[in-house]
């Protein structure tokens, strides 16, 4: 793959937020090519090679609820032979049993594609139990299982990618219309974090533009109805400490992002689907030097790395409902209002934007998000012992 080197970055502590860049080749070769081993070139070009390393270490996460079963086998078909996908339903089980359904569309597909691969449903009492062994019980709902939620369904995916051995986790969403787009993803994520000289790295993807049917034709707008506002805010969250106005953030609410697993463990999560969102709070709220801890000191020391990578391929997916965006809107925002390092002046704006948009009545407050602590809580060695992964697809063999 070759990418444009980052225009500018904008640094937060020991943060350091890259400015998007560019594909310019899907494929860039297998092998280095000499002519970009000029430290000027602004090409970064990541051969094949180190794209395969990363992805053989790359467990990718599929949270999905009653998608189409169509769908789920594009993703897969788009997902690079080496990476292993871990499938969290949280589909109906009655009156029609959905999860079974999907089980069975992913262990067809898998088979005939000679892949391995791992499906669990959010709510199935084994997910639950290793949370329960390992000491993660806030994962966890009054019935003892692993609650609703988006959120939820990538943590327990974290969870099962580490018990693989898996040094790289990745999230795609179930509802993509293009397979080609989901290899081009992935492929970012691998180039993404190889460019890291840091263990403590996240990739996230900026879509080249969402597909909307207007008139007779396609519109291809550029940002989404939550982008636009969840970003505008995050640079105002930066620029309130930095002094500087930026844009330097454009991927506020990226599902598709990858973790190096080191950092995965290391943060702290936000419930719904305010998660992506928080992933900058965190950053910013655990490496940007305003407070310190023990636990964050070696991140601090080595540099959290934070790339965004524009792709090719447009993203199709289902539209949601204007409830949906809302609700969105609200969770996004509310992680930035109720964080420790949110200015009174940031908390009067966004105040002033949700009520104007009519999220909050005039004398409303946003409702402060659920937390999850850090995955380094939880004792994976006492997990491991509750989990016998060949129950839930091929991976183990």
């Amino acid at each position: 793959m070759r990418l444009e080197l980052p225009k500018y970055s904008e640094r937060f502590g020991a943060v350091l937020f890259h400015d998007v860049q560019k594909v310019y080749e899907l494929d860039g070769g297998f092998q280095a090519d000499e002519a970009f081993s000029n430290p000027f070139h602004v090409i970064r070009h990541i051969e094949g090679e180190k794209l395969y390393d990363i992805e053989k270490d790359l467990a990718i996460i599929i949270p999905t609820r009653n998608e189409r079963l169509r769908l789920l086998e594009g993703v897969l078909a788009g997902i690079p032979h080496h990476c292993l996908p871990i499938i969290l339903s949280n589909s109906y089980t009655d009156p029609i049993d959905r999860f079974r359904l999907e089980c069975q569309t992913v262990d067809n597909f898998c088979r005939y594609a000679k892949k391995k691969y791992l499906i669990m449903h959010q709510r199935s009492s084994e997910l639950a139990r290793l949370a329960q062994e390992g000491g993660y019980a806030s994962l966890l709902d009054d019935k003892g299982l692993v609650r609703n939620g988006k959120a939820e369904g990538m943590i327990a995916g974290i969870i099962l990618a580490r018990l693989m051995g898996k040094k790289y986790v990745g999230f795609v969403d179930a509802d993509n219309y293009f397979p080609g787009s989901v290899f081009e993803y992935v492929r970012i994520f691998s180039a993404g974090l190889s460019q890291s000289d840091s263990p403590y790295s996240m990739v996230r993807i900026q879509w080249h533009s969402k597909p909307k049917i207007d008139g007779d034709g396609l519109f291809f707008a550029k940002w989404g109805r939550v982008s636009r506002i969840s970003n505008a805010f995050l640079n105002r969250f930066i620029s309130q400490y930095t002094g500087f106005e930026t844009d330097v953030i454009k991927t506020g609410n990226a599902g598709e992002h990858a973790l190096s697993m080191d950092l995965a463990l290391q943060m702290d999560y936000s419930a719904g689907f305010s998660i992506e969102t928080h992933h900058f709070v965190n950053l910013m709220e655990s490496y940007g030097g305003v407070h310190v801890t023990p636990e964050a000191l070696p991140a601090m020391q080595q540099g959290v790395y934070l790339y965004q990578i524009e792709s090719r391929n447009p993203h199709l997916h289902d539209a949601k409902e204007d409830g949906h965006v809302e609700g969105m809107i609200h969770q996004s925002l509310s992680v930035l209002f109720h964080s420790s390092l949110c200015t009174e002046v940031l908390k009067t704006e966004i105040l002033t934007e949700m009520r104007r948009m009519g999220i909050l009545k005039k004398n409303e407050y946003p409702q402060k998000p659920h937390y999850y602590p850090s995955l380094q809580q939880l004792d994976f060695e006492q997990a491991e012992k509750a989990w016998d992964p060949q129950k839930h697809g091929n991976a183990a063999l």
